[in-house]
């Protein structure tokens, strides 16, 4: 059977004439750089890169080349079932289809407050990250609250109005930031040319050898969070089984390419000086400052547009899994609505971005009881709850790996092939059980060290919830992947 072929007679097709999305409305372009947005380079680099550089030195750019072997892993998984079965409910569908509508559901919520918590930070930093600006060039300190609530209303605007809108907006952004970090690197590396090495590709250039690479490694897989957003646009994508996996390889090797020189770049900058790098806020500011002066502020920018652009990609992608687990009625069925005339998820936009909101204003609680009022800034709230939101995600990640093998197994035994289908997903959990292990190990400091117990819960919560909700409603395994993008 070809790939873009029916789907297999055993996949039960949903009985009902469910609430249907913008069908054809992206295309390839569209939804590599609605993705690549997403990735968000200058905000991810900007801030993860600061935090590996004190964990991997001068070797930092190596942690960048194993996080890459590690998302290209799970690129394999993400292409494989997208080509098989492209569902707007990306890994919810994938891992519910092959194990059954518990652990459909389960990885439905893991997904929601995996991505929930995690886009929190974005809606914090996108309000934080002018603040900081503002205070820079001016010396005024204007609450980060205050311009997040204005940049998530108006991001929510541009997403009701329609995908391809909102989807194309985000690709300027990408765009621009895209086109900021090449130019700054270029200039970095054109005055630095007559001392140039490799010393950031040299693994004794790693602080504390494969340790500090291994702790480094998580916040290098968080540089990526994002690769896998076209997998949820593929109902509003035109030929979603060549598109979706096309859209994921262009977008891991473009990242992978500027990250790469980015990274070079910046530690060359700093003449190689293991002190200055680690001692700097943002690295890559540092380095605009010294290239230019004028381009510091161009850098600030683009550190601005990315985090809108990650604002507007982040919440419409991840938004249709919680959507299409809605409309599959994984979760309650409200939340499967379309606009009839935009056709756009504007509950689920609005109940993602309501709960995300939720979480701030939990997690700002928390500080004010705890005694901890004075560390509410924008970044020490994008740290922590990013991390949170990571340690689920990553658990998605793992779980869509090893649904793969089973998949092909059950449903096209046909195309089965040892390397996709079990080499490369086994090596792809391999990959993620690294950074999982360094997010959960014992002995961080507070909050994080309370952080897996919290994931451990939620897990907890959401398998006992499955179990429930699947022996009140048997038929809803029937209905997880149900509704394909293409037909």
């Amino acid at each position: 059977m070809s790939e873009a072929g029916s789907v297999p007679f055993t996949e039960t097709k949903s009985p009902e004439s469910p609430e249907r999305l913008h069908k054809g409305a992206l295309g390839l372009v569209d939804i590599a750089a609605s993705t690549m947005a997403n990735i968000g380079p200058a905000y991810s680099f900007y801030f993860g890169f600061a935090g590996i550089v004190i964990m991997a030195g001068l070797g930092s750019p190596l942690v960048l080349v194993a996080a890459i072997i590690a998302i290209a892993l799970l690129g394999n998984t993400l292409a494989q079932f997208s080509r098989a079965h492209p569902s707007t409910g990306g890994f919810i569908t994938f891992v519910g289809k092959t194990f059954g509508g518990t652990s459909a559901v389960t990885t439905a919520l893991l997904c929601g407050v995996g991505y929930i918590i995690a886009i929190s930070s974005v809606l914090v930093i996108s309000g934080g990250f002018l603040s900081i600006m503002i205070a820079y060039y001016t010396g005024t300190n204007i609450p980060w609250v205050i311009f997040s609530a204005i940049f998530t209303a108006a991001a929510m605007f541009m997403m009701f109005r329609g995908v391809a809108v909102s989807t194309k907006l985000a690709g300027f952004f990408f765009g621009f930031e895209l086109l900021v970090l090449l130019v700054v690197s270029v200039a970095t590396l054109i005055k630095h040319g007559g001392h140039l090495s490799g010393v950031p590709f040299e693994p004794s250039k790693i602080t504390h050898g494969f340790t500090g690479l291994a702790a480094a490694f998580p916040l290098g897989i968080y540089l990526f969070i994002g690769w896998e957003n076209s997998a949820a646009l593929a109902e509003e994508t035109n030929n979603p089984r060549r598109n979706v996996p096309r859209a994921v390889f262009i977008s891991v090797a473009l990242m992978a390419f500027t990250y790469l020189l980015v990274a070079y770049s910046t530690v060359s900058g700093f003449g190689y000086n293991a002190t200055a790098l680690t001692g700097a806020e943002i690295p890559f500011i540092s380095v605009s400052h010294d290239v230019a002066t004028w381009l510091t502020f161009v850098a600030y920018l683009a550190g601005l547009t990315s985090t809108l652009g990650v604002l507007i990609a982040a919440v419409n992608s991840q938004c249709r899994l919680i959507f299409n687990a809605g409309r599959e009625g994984l979760l309650p069925r409200w939340i499967g609505y379309v606009h009839p005339v935009r056709r756009t998820p504007v509950n689920a936009i609005i109940t993602f971005v309501g709960f995300a909101s939720a979480v701030t204003l939990i997690w700002a609680l928390g500080h004010w009881i705890g005694g901890h009022s004075g560390s509410l800034s924008a970044l020490n709230f994008f740290f922590e709850s990013s991390t949170m939101g990571t340690i689920l995600i990553l658990v998605v990640y793992f779980l869509a790996n090893l649904a793969l093998p089973f998949y092909y197994r059950k449903y096209r035994p046909a195309e089965f092939n040892i390397i996709k289908h079990i080499v490369l997903p086994v090596l792809g959990m391999v990959a993620i059980a690294v950074p999982v292990y360094y997010l959960v190990k014992p002995g961080q400091s507070q909050p994080y060290n309370w952080f897996p117990y919290a994931a451990l819960g939620v897990v907890i919560v959401s398998v006992l919830y499955s179990m429930w909700l699947v022996r009140r409603d048997p038929g809803l395994g029937d209905r997880v992947g149900s509704i394909i993008a293409d037909e």
